[in-house]
Protein backbone atom coordinates (compact mmCIF):
# COMPACT_ATOMS: atom_id res chain seq x y z
CA UNK A 1 0.00 0.00 0.00
CA UNK A 2 1.54 3.25 -1.16
CA UNK A 3 2.39 5.81 1.54
CA UNK A 4 -0.39 6.53 3.99
CA UNK A 5 -3.19 5.90 1.50
CA UNK A 6 -6.20 4.36 3.23
CA UNK A 7 -7.97 1.19 2.13
CA UNK A 8 -10.73 2.86 0.13
CA UNK A 9 -8.41 5.27 -1.69
CA UNK A 10 -6.11 2.35 -2.50
CA UNK A 11 -9.05 0.40 -3.95
CA UNK A 12 -9.79 3.34 -6.27
CA UNK A 13 -6.15 3.42 -7.42
CA UNK A 14 -6.09 -0.38 -7.96
CA UNK A 15 -9.34 -0.21 -9.90
CA UNK A 16 -7.98 2.59 -12.09
CA UNK A 17 -4.96 0.47 -12.98
CA UNK A 18 -7.23 -2.49 -13.74
CA UNK A 19 -9.47 -0.29 -15.87
CA UNK A 20 -6.54 0.85 -18.01
CA UNK A 21 -5.51 -2.75 -18.63
CA UNK A 22 -9.03 -3.85 -19.55
CA UNK A 23 -9.48 -0.95 -21.97
CA UNK A 24 -6.62 -2.35 -24.05
CA UNK A 25 -9.08 -5.06 -25.16
CA UNK A 26 -11.64 -2.55 -26.42
CA UNK A 27 -11.92 -0.31 -29.50
CA UNK A 28 -9.87 2.86 -29.09
CA UNK A 29 -12.98 5.07 -29.27
CA UNK A 30 -14.16 3.57 -25.93
CA UNK A 31 -11.48 5.60 -24.14
CA UNK A 32 -13.54 8.75 -24.76
CA UNK A 33 -16.62 7.02 -23.34
CA UNK A 34 -14.85 6.07 -20.10
CA UNK A 35 -13.49 9.61 -19.69
CA UNK A 36 -16.98 10.96 -20.25
CA UNK A 37 -18.75 8.77 -17.66
CA UNK A 38 -15.98 9.04 -15.05
CA UNK A 39 -17.57 11.94 -13.10
CA UNK A 40 -20.89 10.11 -12.67
CA UNK A 41 -19.78 6.51 -12.08
CA UNK A 42 -17.70 4.60 -9.55
CA UNK A 43 -14.50 2.80 -10.54
CA UNK A 44 -16.25 -0.53 -9.91
CA UNK A 45 -19.06 0.42 -12.30
CA UNK A 46 -16.59 1.37 -15.03
CA UNK A 47 -14.78 -1.96 -14.60
CA UNK A 48 -18.14 -3.74 -14.98
CA UNK A 49 -18.76 -1.72 -18.16
CA UNK A 50 -15.36 -2.83 -19.45
CA UNK A 51 -16.08 -6.51 -18.92
CA UNK A 52 -19.52 -6.19 -20.54
CA UNK A 53 -18.19 -4.30 -23.56
CA UNK A 54 -15.41 -6.86 -24.04
CA UNK A 55 -18.09 -9.57 -24.29
CA UNK A 56 -20.10 -7.45 -26.75
CA UNK A 57 -17.26 -6.61 -29.12
CA UNK A 58 -15.96 -10.18 -29.05
CA UNK A 59 -19.47 -11.27 -30.03
CA UNK A 60 -19.39 -8.81 -32.96
CA UNK A 61 -16.04 -10.25 -34.02
CA UNK A 62 -17.32 -13.83 -33.93
CA UNK A 63 -20.72 -13.16 -35.53
CA UNK A 64 -19.90 -10.53 -38.16
CA UNK A 65 -17.76 -11.80 -41.08
CA UNK A 66 -16.78 -8.22 -42.04
CA UNK A 67 -15.14 -7.68 -38.65
CA UNK A 68 -13.70 -11.16 -38.11
CA UNK A 69 -10.20 -10.25 -39.35
CA UNK A 70 -10.09 -6.76 -37.85
CA UNK A 71 -8.51 -6.44 -34.37
CA UNK A 72 -11.14 -5.29 -31.87
CA UNK A 73 -8.98 -2.33 -30.84
CA UNK A 74 -9.17 -1.03 -34.43
CA UNK A 75 -12.97 -1.11 -34.71
CA UNK A 76 -14.15 2.34 -35.84
CA UNK A 77 -16.93 4.22 -34.07
CA UNK A 78 -18.93 4.04 -37.33
CA UNK A 79 -19.48 0.36 -36.50
CA UNK A 80 -22.03 1.40 -33.88
CA UNK A 81 -24.24 2.91 -36.61
CA UNK A 82 -24.21 -0.35 -38.56
CA UNK A 83 -25.59 -2.34 -35.62
CA UNK A 84 -29.38 -2.68 -35.56
CA UNK A 85 -31.87 -3.33 -32.77
CA UNK A 86 -32.26 -6.86 -34.14
CA UNK A 87 -28.49 -7.38 -33.87
CA UNK A 88 -28.65 -6.38 -30.21
CA UNK A 89 -31.62 -8.68 -29.55
CA UNK A 90 -29.65 -11.56 -31.11
CA UNK A 91 -26.71 -10.63 -28.86
CA UNK A 92 -28.94 -10.80 -25.77
CA UNK A 93 -30.11 -14.26 -26.85
CA UNK A 94 -26.46 -15.30 -27.31
CA UNK A 95 -25.70 -14.20 -23.74
CA UNK A 96 -27.96 -16.86 -22.28
CA UNK A 97 -25.33 -19.46 -23.20
CA UNK A 98 -22.03 -19.11 -25.00
CA UNK A 99 -18.56 -20.66 -25.07
CA UNK A 100 -15.42 -18.51 -25.26
CA UNK A 101 -12.28 -19.35 -27.25
CA UNK A 102 -10.63 -20.84 -24.17
CA UNK A 103 -13.46 -23.39 -23.94
CA UNK A 104 -15.20 -21.85 -20.93
CA UNK A 105 -18.99 -21.97 -20.83
CA UNK A 106 -20.88 -18.85 -19.77
CA UNK A 107 -24.53 -18.28 -18.92
CA UNK A 108 -26.51 -15.15 -18.03
CA UNK A 109 -29.85 -14.90 -16.30
CA UNK A 110 -32.29 -12.00 -16.43
CA UNK A 111 -30.15 -9.71 -14.28
CA UNK A 112 -26.92 -10.41 -16.18
CA UNK A 113 -28.63 -9.70 -19.51
CA UNK A 114 -30.25 -6.56 -18.12
CA UNK A 115 -26.88 -5.26 -16.91
CA UNK A 116 -25.22 -5.85 -20.28
CA UNK A 117 -28.06 -4.14 -22.15
CA UNK A 118 -27.91 -1.23 -19.69
CA UNK A 119 -24.19 -0.94 -20.46
CA UNK A 120 -24.87 -0.82 -24.21
CA UNK A 121 -27.58 1.78 -23.70
CA UNK A 122 -25.14 3.94 -21.74
CA UNK A 123 -22.49 3.61 -24.47
CA UNK A 124 -24.92 4.47 -27.27
CA UNK A 125 -26.54 7.30 -25.32
CA UNK A 126 -23.14 8.88 -24.66
CA UNK A 127 -22.01 8.89 -28.29
CA UNK A 128 -25.49 9.77 -29.65
CA UNK A 129 -25.65 12.77 -27.34
CA UNK A 130 -22.17 13.79 -28.52
CA UNK A 131 -23.41 13.43 -32.14
CA UNK A 132 -20.60 10.99 -32.85
CA UNK A 133 -23.18 8.48 -34.16
CA UNK A 134 -26.52 8.93 -35.93
CA UNK A 135 -28.53 6.04 -34.48
CA UNK A 136 -29.35 4.66 -31.04
CA UNK A 137 -30.73 1.12 -31.54
CA UNK A 138 -30.02 0.09 -27.93
CA UNK A 139 -32.66 2.53 -26.70
CA UNK A 140 -35.49 0.68 -28.46
CA UNK A 141 -34.57 -2.82 -27.27
CA UNK A 142 -36.79 -3.86 -24.38
CA UNK A 143 -35.23 -4.69 -21.05
CA UNK A 144 -35.82 -8.30 -19.94
CA UNK A 145 -38.55 -8.79 -17.37
CA UNK A 146 -36.99 -9.23 -13.96
CA UNK A 147 -38.57 -11.65 -11.51
CA UNK A 148 -38.01 -10.42 -7.99
CA UNK A 149 -35.89 -12.70 -5.83
CA UNK A 150 -37.07 -13.70 -2.40
CA UNK A 151 -35.13 -11.81 0.26
CA UNK A 152 -32.95 -14.34 2.09
CA UNK A 153 -32.16 -13.64 5.72
CA UNK A 154 -31.39 -15.54 8.90
CA UNK A 155 -34.08 -16.06 11.51
CA UNK A 156 -33.34 -14.92 15.07
CA UNK A 157 -32.62 -18.46 16.27
CA UNK A 158 -30.30 -19.03 13.28
CA UNK A 159 -28.33 -15.89 14.18
CA UNK A 160 -27.81 -17.25 17.68
CA UNK A 161 -26.70 -20.66 16.37
CA UNK A 162 -24.37 -19.01 13.85
CA UNK A 163 -22.56 -16.97 16.51
CA UNK A 164 -22.35 -20.07 18.72
CA UNK A 165 -20.70 -21.96 15.88
CA UNK A 166 -18.18 -19.17 15.34
CA UNK A 167 -17.31 -19.19 19.04
CA UNK A 168 -17.22 -22.94 19.55
CA UNK A 169 -16.09 -24.26 16.17
CA UNK A 170 -17.30 -27.75 17.08
CA UNK A 171 -17.41 -28.90 13.45
CA UNK A 172 -14.18 -27.23 12.38
CA UNK A 173 -10.48 -28.08 12.59
CA UNK A 174 -9.58 -26.93 16.10
CA UNK A 175 -6.02 -25.69 15.45
CA UNK A 176 -7.13 -23.57 12.49
CA UNK A 177 -10.24 -22.28 14.24
CA UNK A 178 -8.33 -21.24 17.37
CA UNK A 179 -6.12 -18.95 15.26
CA UNK A 180 -9.04 -16.94 13.87
CA UNK A 181 -11.90 -17.48 16.34
CA UNK A 182 -11.75 -14.11 18.12
CA UNK A 183 -11.35 -12.23 14.86
CA UNK A 184 -14.17 -14.15 13.18
CA UNK A 185 -16.53 -13.57 16.12
CA UNK A 186 -15.78 -9.84 15.90
CA UNK A 187 -16.39 -9.73 12.13
CA UNK A 188 -19.65 -11.72 12.22
CA UNK A 189 -20.95 -9.82 15.26
CA UNK A 190 -20.08 -6.51 13.59
CA UNK A 191 -21.84 -7.42 10.33
CA UNK A 192 -24.92 -8.75 12.12
CA UNK A 193 -24.98 -5.94 14.67
CA UNK A 194 -24.60 -2.94 12.35
CA UNK A 195 -25.71 -4.04 8.86
CA UNK A 196 -22.56 -2.58 7.29
CA UNK A 197 -21.38 -3.71 3.88
CA UNK A 198 -18.46 -6.13 3.71
CA UNK A 199 -16.33 -3.51 1.89
CA UNK A 200 -17.02 -1.09 4.74
CA UNK A 201 -16.04 -3.74 7.28
CA UNK A 202 -12.67 -4.65 5.76
CA UNK A 203 -11.81 -0.96 5.30
CA UNK A 204 -12.00 -0.12 9.01
CA UNK A 205 -8.81 1.15 10.65
CA UNK A 206 -8.18 0.81 14.38
CA UNK A 207 -8.48 4.55 14.94
CA UNK A 208 -11.87 4.60 13.21
CA UNK A 209 -13.45 3.07 16.32
CA UNK A 210 -14.70 5.38 19.09
CA UNK A 211 -15.67 3.27 22.09
CA UNK A 212 -16.59 6.34 24.12
CA UNK A 213 -19.45 7.13 21.74
CA UNK A 214 -19.95 3.56 20.47
CA UNK A 215 -19.34 4.60 16.89
CA UNK A 216 -17.27 3.52 13.90
CA UNK A 217 -16.31 5.80 11.02
CA UNK A 218 -16.84 4.04 7.70
CA UNK A 219 -16.66 4.96 4.02
CA UNK A 220 -19.95 4.33 2.26
CA UNK A 221 -20.42 3.20 -1.33
CA UNK A 222 -19.86 6.37 -3.34
CA UNK A 223 -17.15 7.67 -1.02
CA UNK A 224 -19.15 9.42 1.70
CA UNK A 225 -17.85 9.07 5.25
CA UNK A 226 -20.34 8.45 8.04
CA UNK A 227 -20.45 7.12 11.59
CA UNK A 228 -22.50 4.04 12.45
CA UNK A 229 -23.23 3.07 16.02
CA UNK A 230 -22.93 -0.29 17.73
CA UNK A 231 -24.38 -1.98 20.79
CA UNK A 232 -22.89 -3.86 23.72
CA UNK A 233 -22.50 -7.21 21.96
CA UNK A 234 -20.51 -5.63 19.13
CA UNK A 235 -18.43 -3.63 21.63
CA UNK A 236 -17.49 -6.74 23.62
CA UNK A 237 -16.55 -8.68 20.47
CA UNK A 238 -14.38 -5.80 19.21
CA UNK A 239 -12.64 -5.35 22.57
CA UNK A 240 -11.86 -9.08 22.76
CA UNK A 241 -10.36 -9.00 19.28
CA UNK A 242 -8.35 -5.82 19.93
CA UNK A 243 -6.61 -7.57 22.82
CA UNK A 244 -5.33 -10.13 20.31
CA UNK A 245 -4.73 -7.51 17.64
CA UNK A 246 -2.27 -5.66 19.92
CA UNK A 247 -0.01 -8.72 19.91
CA UNK A 248 0.11 -9.05 16.12
CA UNK A 249 2.90 -7.38 14.16
CA UNK A 250 1.34 -6.61 10.78
CA UNK A 251 3.18 -6.43 7.49
CA UNK A 252 4.38 -3.01 6.35
CA UNK A 253 1.52 -0.83 5.17
CA UNK A 254 -1.13 -2.58 7.25
CA UNK A 255 -0.31 -1.17 10.69
CA UNK A 256 -3.64 0.67 10.91
CA UNK A 257 -5.89 -2.10 9.57
CA UNK A 258 -8.34 -3.47 12.11
CA UNK A 259 -8.97 -6.94 10.73
CA UNK A 260 -5.93 -8.88 9.57
CA UNK A 261 -5.57 -12.11 7.62
CA UNK A 262 -3.32 -14.96 8.74
CA UNK A 263 -0.70 -13.37 6.46
CA UNK A 264 -0.91 -10.27 8.70
CA UNK A 265 -2.31 -8.09 5.93
CA UNK A 266 -5.67 -6.35 5.85
CA UNK A 267 -8.30 -9.02 5.35
CA UNK A 268 -10.02 -8.85 1.95
CA UNK A 269 -13.64 -8.90 0.86
CA UNK A 270 -13.34 -12.39 -0.62
CA UNK A 271 -11.87 -13.78 2.62
CA UNK A 272 -14.82 -12.40 4.64
CA UNK A 273 -17.27 -13.82 2.08
CA UNK A 274 -15.60 -17.21 2.46
CA UNK A 275 -15.69 -17.21 6.25
CA UNK A 276 -19.39 -16.23 6.25
CA UNK A 277 -20.05 -19.09 3.84
CA UNK A 278 -18.03 -21.50 6.00
CA UNK A 279 -19.84 -20.75 9.24
CA UNK A 280 -23.33 -20.33 7.79
CA UNK A 281 -23.11 -23.73 6.06
CA UNK A 282 -22.94 -25.24 9.56
CA UNK A 283 -26.25 -23.57 10.41
CA UNK A 284 -28.37 -23.98 7.27
CA UNK A 285 -27.90 -25.66 3.91
CA UNK A 286 -31.19 -24.33 2.54
CA UNK A 287 -30.17 -20.67 2.53
CA UNK A 288 -27.18 -19.31 0.64
CA UNK A 289 -25.86 -16.87 3.23
CA UNK A 290 -23.47 -14.08 2.17
CA UNK A 291 -22.36 -10.91 3.97
CA UNK A 292 -25.15 -9.10 2.12
CA UNK A 293 -27.68 -11.56 3.59
CA UNK A 294 -26.36 -10.69 7.06
CA UNK A 295 -27.04 -7.06 6.14
CA UNK A 296 -30.62 -8.00 5.21
CA UNK A 297 -30.91 -9.89 8.50
CA UNK A 298 -29.93 -6.77 10.44
CA UNK A 299 -32.26 -4.55 8.40
CA UNK A 300 -35.17 -6.91 9.05
CA UNK A 301 -34.50 -7.01 12.79
CA UNK A 302 -34.17 -3.22 12.98
CA UNK A 303 -37.38 -2.65 11.04
CA UNK A 304 -39.32 -5.11 13.19
CA UNK A 305 -38.06 -3.35 16.32
CA UNK A 306 -38.65 0.24 15.19
CA UNK A 307 -41.17 0.14 12.36
CA UNK A 308 -39.28 3.13 10.92
CA UNK A 309 -38.39 2.48 7.27
CA UNK A 310 -36.58 5.82 7.00
CA UNK A 311 -34.34 4.94 9.94
CA UNK A 312 -33.53 1.57 8.36
CA UNK A 313 -32.70 3.30 5.05
CA UNK A 314 -30.43 5.78 6.83
CA UNK A 315 -28.60 3.17 8.92
CA UNK A 316 -28.07 0.88 5.92
CA UNK A 317 -26.87 3.79 3.77
CA UNK A 318 -29.58 3.50 1.10
CA UNK A 319 -29.73 6.73 -0.92
CA UNK A 320 -33.34 6.06 -1.89
CA UNK A 321 -35.86 4.86 0.71
CA UNK A 322 -37.71 3.04 -2.10
CA UNK A 323 -34.76 0.63 -2.24
CA UNK A 324 -35.36 -0.14 1.40
CA UNK A 325 -39.11 -0.47 0.95
CA UNK A 326 -38.59 -2.98 -1.84
CA UNK A 327 -36.41 -5.15 0.40
CA UNK A 328 -38.78 -5.10 3.34
CA UNK A 329 -42.12 -5.09 1.51
CA UNK A 330 -43.17 -8.42 3.05
CA UNK A 331 -42.73 -7.08 6.58
CA UNK A 332 -44.53 -3.89 5.59
CA UNK A 333 -47.47 -5.98 4.38
CA UNK A 334 -47.48 -7.93 7.64
CA UNK A 335 -47.59 -4.67 9.60
CA UNK A 336 -50.50 -3.44 7.48
CA UNK A 337 -52.44 -6.65 8.16
CA UNK A 338 -51.90 -6.25 11.89
CA UNK A 339 -53.15 -2.67 11.65
CA UNK A 340 -56.60 -3.80 10.54
CA UNK A 341 -57.72 -4.27 14.15
CA UNK A 342 -55.71 -1.44 15.67
CA UNK A 343 -58.43 1.21 15.42
CA UNK A 344 -61.73 0.53 17.21
CA UNK A 345 -64.77 2.30 15.76
CA UNK A 346 -66.98 1.48 18.71
CA UNK A 347 -66.03 0.84 22.27
CA UNK A 348 -66.96 -2.56 23.65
Amino acid sequence: MAGNRNYHDQVIVDNQIKLRELQKQLPKFCAEFFRGVEPTTSSRTRIAYCYDLIVFFNYIKSSNPEMANVPVVDYPIELLDKITATDIEEYLEYLRYYVTEDGKEHTNGERGIMRKLACLRTLYRYFYKKESINTNPASIVDMPKIHEKEIVRLDADEVSVLLDQVELGDKLTKSQHDKTKTRDVAILTLLLGTGMRVSECVGIDINDIDFKNSGIKIRRKGGNETVIYFGEEVENALLDYLEERKLIVPQDGYENALFLSLQKRRIGVRAVENLVKKYSSLVTNLKKITPHKLRSTYGTALYKETGDIYLVADVLGHKDVNTTKKHYAAIEDERRRKARNAVKLRKD
